[in-house]
């Protein structure tokens, strides 16, 4: 930690069986860029959120609460927040958060909120919604109308991917041989043994990534040992040397979208939710993937379009070349670092909570390029 054994940036964020890693996944990235278990804790509501940040080597405050009811935190928060330094951010990743629960950390220092869903203005000093659907007029707009004068980090240039995303492409092959599947952290329904079972044997090897909630592990494992050409794999700690090696990927609609895109390598993405469709909807209308619908609505047609569709990038090069190119315009990896420099250029701003805007990044009314 910092001088005095006080971080600079505070993460408040959990990861379970139930809301997924993926929450606990990019702020851990950012935290990385931020400087690492030198100058970041984490404040998590139960010890499974806590455990998860402890393996990277991070302090982890466990508030012994239900993530779900966040308010219930705040005495507890109130005892933690004595103990920050002078300048502290505290930035929060959750889908539970209300605006009084965001002014009473406001009170403690400077609050930055990342959200997947716009159309609400936040009491905080920065909001960040890295979406490359997300509208940055929009934001300005409702912001300005609310007379707050927060910073806004809008757009797929602070998507926060890990390190070894950032300048690594993957070269379009002539053949495609290869094949990753990859379904979330829980895959409850076991949609990846289903597409498993529609692509078939034959037309390519397939590495399939199986998270640590997914409760088919076994059939997974199962399933590989009866077919040779398929490989299951788990704990992936160098996920894009494994996505780089394949020439195709089927993929939900979540971060791994931006991973596969960071790297140029071309998908078929698919929802299995509501807040995945926006994402995996955008990456198939800009060519970056082919879109092959919401599984949650329609699994039968959505499994079909994905047998479909594998077999069609497949055998068309320059369809694979040309999503590998726009996915990379999409997105080039170093939104991790921008977001971490906008937060330690806060931190360092003092210890006026509400001040204004004032960072290089982004500005309450006018969002300014961020040096992609």
């Amino acid at each position: 930690m910092t001088a005095g054994n006080k971080a600079y940036l505070v993460i408040r964020a959990d990861g379970n069986a139930d809301i997924g890693v993926g929450h606990l996944m990019r702020c851990l990235t950012i935290a990385e860029q931020a400087g690492g278990p030198e100058h970041v804790v984490f404040w998590c509501a139960d010890e499974g959120s806590g455990a998860l940040a402890r393996e990277k080597g991070y302090e982890a405050r466990v508030l012994g609460t239900d993530y779900r009811h966040m308010l219930q935190e705040l005495p507890r928060l109130e005892r933690l927040a004595r103990d920050l330094g002078p300048g502290t951010v505290i930035l929060v990743d959750s889908y539970f958060v209300t605006e009084e629960y965001l002014r009473a950390l406001g009170t403690h220092a400077r609050v930055y909120l990342l959200e997947d869903m716009p159309g609400h203005t936040w009491p905080v000093a920065g909001v960040i919604n890295y979406n490359a659907f997300a509208d940055r007029g929009f934001y300005q707009q409702i912001y300005r109308r609310a007379g707050l004068d927060t910073c806004l980090y809008i757009g797929a240039d602070y998507v926060p991917l890990r390190s070894q995303f950032t300048g690594h492409a993957c070269r379009v092959r002539q053949q495609a041989e290869e094949l990753l599947v990859t379904t979330g952290g829980g895959d409850r329904e076991n949609i990846a043994g289903k597409i498993l079972e529609t692509i078939g044997d034959g037309m390519c090897r397939v590495h399939v990534v199986s998270g640590p909630y997914n409760p088919h592990g076994a059939w997974l494992d199962s399933y590989a040992a009866a077919h040779p050409g398929v490989t299951v794999y788990r704990q992936v700690t160098r996920m894009a040397e494994l996505m780089s090696r394949c020439d195709l990927a089927v993929t939900a609609g979540g971060t791994t979208v931006y991973e596969l895109c960071a790297l140029g390598v071309p998908f078929v993405c698919f929802s299995y939710a509501e807040n995945q469709e926006a994402l995996a909807e955008y990456a198939g209308a800009r060519e970056a993937g082919l879109y092959a619908g919401k599984y949650h609505q329609a699994p039968a047609e959505t499994l079909e379009n994905i047998g479909s569709m594998v077999r069609r990038a497949a055998a068309d090069l320059e369809l694979r070349q040309r999503m590998s190119r726009r996915a990379r315009e999409l997105v080039d990896g170093r939104g991790a670092g921008r977001l971490a420099e906008a937060l330690l250029e806060a931190a360092g701003s003092g210890t006026e909570h509400t001040r204004p805007c004032r960072n290089r990044s982004a500005e309450s009314g006018r969002i300014t390029k961020s040096g992609k």
